[in-house]
């Protein structure tokens, strides 16, 4: 009988405390440090950090053009700026003051999108940001990040806040589970949670968790070891990782809360197919459509974002790459 993953699997926080608390830890001895933010300390968990340190805090208001540039004015003065703002606005927006202000001057400034992917729910497709990655990926000098949990998280957080480079990363809203501890952290490089010589599920932010419950529902039923990545760093991508992958011939699939055009699926494949590898290769994710309304679990079951529908997708892909 296979291994039950999710019996070790313990429930966390919501990765927005996760920030929140870890921004509060750097600022103690980092007086340099400043979040900007644009109404949204409340929805961004940021009021605990607003009360302890009010000086570090500027609040601009629903204006999210504004948020940007003033963010990278501040970081060009030798501030570490955290500019939070819900990830729908923050990265349509203000793209081309994220392209000019900060990418192209390159100045030091975390661009933190809150409810990102489908967290607004019932809110629908004018609240949802599922364009992030595409976009935010056609940019020179930006890292993207999406973590699955809370530990990646803390890591993400303190190593952003120690780069002197733009950064990207992304959070939803929900509690999180702690799917591995064990684990180093680095922008660009992939974190293995499960080992399989099956096949490979690329899984990144909160898609992470269902791709850990495919795999134990697939070792379980059908005796397969599929390996889990939590590919957090959309860009730049752990090409060592996937290279290794190529050159195994493994079928890969890849999941994602993002459109299945210009995500990390997209960006995986292209970086395959022009390295020489041909893989049996899928896509999860959003499909080019307006999505159905309800919350982030309805809507992701509709999709099949969930372990089942991972380890039905997963199957098919193997099924097809035998037949090939």
């Amino acid at each position: 009988m296979g291994l039950d993953m999710n019996k070790e699997i313990k429930m966390g926080k919501a990765n927005l405390e996760v920030f929140s608390e870890t921004l509060q830890q750097i600022a103690e001895t980092n007086k340099e440090l400043l979040v900007v933010t644009s109404d949204s300390r409340g929805s961004g968990k940021l009021v605990p950090f607003a009360q302890r340190f009010p000086r570090q805090l500027v609040e601009v208001g629903i204006a999210e053009q504004n948020l940007v540039g003033i963010s990278a004015g501040l970081a060009s003065t030798g501030k570490q700026v955290f500019a939070v703002s819900p990830a729908c606005f923050l990265t349509a927006r203000s793209l081309e003051q994220i392209k000019n202000d900060v990418a192209y001057s390159d100045n030091p400034v975390t661009l933190v999108g809150i409810s990102a992917g489908v967290s607004y729910g019932a809110l629908g497709s004018t609240h949802h940001s599922l364009h992030d990655y595409a976009a935010l990926r056609a940019i020179h000098n930006m890292v993207v990040c999406a973590p699955a949990d809370n530990v990646e998280t803390r890591e993400a957080v303190q190593q952003a806040a120690a780069s002197d480079h733009p950064v990207y990363i992304r959070f939803g809203k929900r509690p999180m589970p702690i799917l591995r501890e064990d684990v180093p952290f680095t922008f660009g490089k992939g974190r293995v949670l499960r080992e399989g010589k099956d096949m490979a599920i690329l899984a990144t932010g909160e898609t992470v968790h269902p791709a850990m419950d495919a795999a134990a529902m697939l070792q379980e039923s059908e005796g397969l070891e599929a390996m889990v990545v939590s590919m957090h760093t959309v860009k730049p991508l752990d090409t060592t990782l996937l290279t290794e992958l190529g050159k195994k011939g493994m079928p890969i699939l890849t999941v994602e809360e993002h459109s299945v055009n210009g995500g990390l699926g997209e960006a995986c494949a292209a970086f395959l197919l022009q390295g020489r590898h041909h893989n049996a290769f899928h896509i999860m994710g959003i499909p080019d459509e307006y999505t159905v309304t309800g919350s982030q679990q309805y809507i992701f079951d509709h999709y099949g974002i969930h372990g089942a529908g991972i380890a039905t997708a997963a199957l098919e892909l193997l099924n097809a790459a035998e037949k090939a």
